[in-house]
C-alpha cells in the first residue's frame, strides 16, 4: 500500500539499465509516533508546566530521608531477611518448573500444537498479571505473610524464565536431538542430552538475572499484606516517617547492589 502511494524511485545507471529504490518508511513511522505522543499527552491530561513547577517537592522528601534513622538498624533485619528468602525461595521454584513449562511450549518438541498453544496462553497470563495483583490474590487465598509473597515471586519468576527459555529452546540446534530420537531415545530423554546442555548456560543467567529483580519487587509486596521489608516501607510512608523511610530504602540498596555484584559474576562466567 506504501509503495503505491508513494512509487520506487527509478535511478537510471551509467550502464543504461533502470533500478528502483523504494521510499524510506521513517517519514510515516515519525508521523506516527508523533501522533501517538500527541494522543498520549491528552488522555494522560500531561501537563509540562505544572511538572516544571512542581519538580523540587519531590527533593523536599529526599531532604526529610537524610540523614537516615540510624536507630531503626535494628528493627530491619528480620523483615530483610524475610524478603531475601522470598526471593530466593520463590525464584528458585520458579526456575525449576519453568523447564517443564517451557519444554511443554515449545514447537520444535511438542508437535501437538494445543499443548503448546494453552502452555504459551497460560505464560502470557501470568506475564500480564502485574506481581501485585499475584499477590494480593495469594493472600486471600493463603492469608497474610511471606508465603503470599513467596507465591507472587514464584509465579512471576515462572512467566518470566518460562518465556526466555522455550524462545531458546525453539532456536536450538535440532540435530543431535532428531539423531537421539532416531536410535529409540524418547523426547524427554533426547531434550535431556541434546538440547538441556546448549540452553543451561542462558537458562542460569536468565535465573539469575531475575533473582536480581525479585528483591526488588519483593521489597513492595508487603503493600499488600505479602510480607517482608515493605510492611515496614508502607507504614513509614502512612505515617510520613521519612527518616525510617529513607533507612529502610539506604538498606534495601545496599542489599540489592550486593546481590547484582555477586550474580553479576557468576552470570559472567556463565557466558
Amino acid at each position: 500500500m506504501y509503495d503505491k502511494i508513494f512509487p520506487p524511485k527509478k535511478i537510471v545507471l551509467a550502464s543504461g539499465s533502470v533500478v528502483k529504490e523504494k521510499r524510506s518508511r521513517t517519514p510515516i513511522i515519525l508521523v506516527l509516533v508523533l501522533v501517538g505522543l500527541i494522543l498520549s499527552f491528552r488522555f494522560t491530561n500531561f501537563d509540562f508546566q505544572q511538572l516544571m513547577s512542581r519538580w523540587y517537592e519531590f527533593f523536599v522528601i529526599i531532604g526529610d530521608m537524610i540523614p537516615p534513622k540510624w536507630e531503626y538498624f535494628p528493627s530491619l533485619w528480620r523483615p530483610l531477611l524475610d524478603t531475601i528468602k522470598m526471593s530466593i525461595l520463590g525464584s528458585f521454584l520458579g526456575a525449576v518448573v519453568a523447564v517443564p513449562v517451557a519444554f511443554l511450549a515449545s514447537t520444535n518438541i511438542i508437535k501437538a500444537k494445543i499443548i503448546t498453544m494453552i502452555t504459551k496462553v497460560f505464560l502470557s497470563i501470568l506475564r500480564t498479571m502485574p506481581t501485585l495483583v499475584s499477590a494480593l490474590i495469594a493472600t486471600f487465598i493463603f492469608g497474610l505473610g511471606t508465603l503470599a509473597g513467596t507465591v507472587a515471586i514464584f509465579l512471576f519468576t515462572l512467566a518470566y524464565v518460562g518465556k526466555l527459555l522455550y524462545e531458546q529452546i525453539e532456536n536450538a540446534n535440532m540435530e543431535a536431538f532428531e539423531a537421539m530420537e532416531s536410535i529409540g531415545m524418547n523426547k524427554l530423554q533426547a531434550f535431556r542430552y541434546a538440547i538441556f546442555p546448549q540452553i543451561l548456560p542462558n537458562y542460569l543467567s536468565t535465573s539469575l538475572f531475575c533473582f536480581e529483580g525479585n528483591v526488588r519487587y519483593a521489597a513492595i509486596l508487603g503493600y499488600v499484606g505479602a510480607g517482608g521489608i515493605g510492611l515496614l516501607l508502607n507504614e513509614g510512608l502512612g505515617w510520613r516517617d521519612y527518616a525510617s523511610v529513607g533507612m529502610i530504602l539506604l538498606m534495601l540498596a545496599i542489599t540489592v547492589f550486593l546481590i547484582e555484584t555477586i550474580s553479576e559474576h557468576f552470570r559472567k562466567k556463565l557466558t
